[in-house]
């Protein structure tokens, strides 16, 4: 089975969110987190979170992407548990049995959300149409063939007992007068 993790791919989310989730949270779509509120009077990093944010269950924090990923029976009861605990400590969720089957079908959801292959990224766009929120998920793959280095990778480089080339940037810059 697949389900979803947060991913943070550059520190974006840490400006975006409030809170941000913490990378490699089991995430839901977490549309219910704004069930109490009206979309649009929300502002600012809570107005972000509704438009663009999956859940991350542990944190409650929120991430612009998620990342399918092949997830055990044992992933998926666990990620139940804690998201109905989390519904019922921070959501209203009555008692436990109701906490369950609701996250039981956010998960079920996600689930369903996890048709692309693992490693595949998703987003989300909320919207509040016609008194309904609606959502909107779009898959992002990587172009087939080589994938490209990353923008920090580090490689082996002969040489490297070579002295380094010095550079006076304040000589230059007097000579220059």
């Amino acid at each position: 089975m697949k389900l979803l993790r947060t991913i943070r791919l550059d520190p974006s989310d840490t400006f975006v969110f409030e809170p941000p989730a913490e990378p490699g949270e089991w995430a839901v779509s977490g549309a219910f987190a704004f069930w109490h509120r009206d979309p649009q009077s929300l502002q600012g990093k809570a107005r972000s979170a509704f438009r663009s944010g999956f859940l991350g269950v542990q944190s409650l924090g929120w991430s612009t992407l998620a990342q399918i990923v092949t997830a055990s029976d044992e992933d998926r009861a666990a990620l139940i548990g804690v998201l109905a605990s989390q519904l019922r400590a921070h959501f209203g969720a009555p008692d436990e049995a109701a906490a369950r089957v609701a996250a039981e079908d956010e998960v079920t959801f996600v689930e369903s959300l996890c048709t692309e292959p693992p490693d595949t990224l998703i987003a989300v766009h909320r919207m509040f149409d016609n008194g309904e929120v609606r959502e909107q998920f779009r898959t992002l793959r990587p172009r087939a063939g080589v994938k490209p280095a990353r923008a920090f990778s580090f490689f082996d480089v002969e040489g490297e007992d070579e002295p380094a080339d010095a550079v006076d940037l304040i000589g230059m810059a007097d000579n220059k007068k």
